[in-house]
């Protein structure tokens, strides 16, 4: 099954997290298919950034994203102006 998860990057007590597109049997910092975004709890700007036709598109393709992921999509999709 493919999944949609974070992936931790950065240093030492300064988490960055790659939000990827991975088999689930996969390690978490492992292999992965595609970096579809990432996401900074550090940042005071623009902390969520997500390629969402990629997202929806791994999404029909059957793939699930994790609980954190998918309160990102609806963080992310909150903060955008509605076009």
């Amino acid at each position: 099954m493919v999944v949609i998860r974070l992936s931790r990057r950065g240093a030492k007590n300064r988490p960055f997290y790659g939000v990827m597109v991975a088999d689930h049997r996969m390690p978490r910092d492992g292999r992965f298919i595609e970096q579809v975004g990432y996401y900074d709890p550090r940042a005071e700007k623009a902390p969520i950034s997500l390629k969402m036709d990629r997202i929806e598109h791994w999404q029909k393709l059957g793939a699930k994203p994790s609980d954190t992921v998918g309160n990102l999509i609806k963080r992310f999709r909150a903060i955008q102006p509605a076009a």
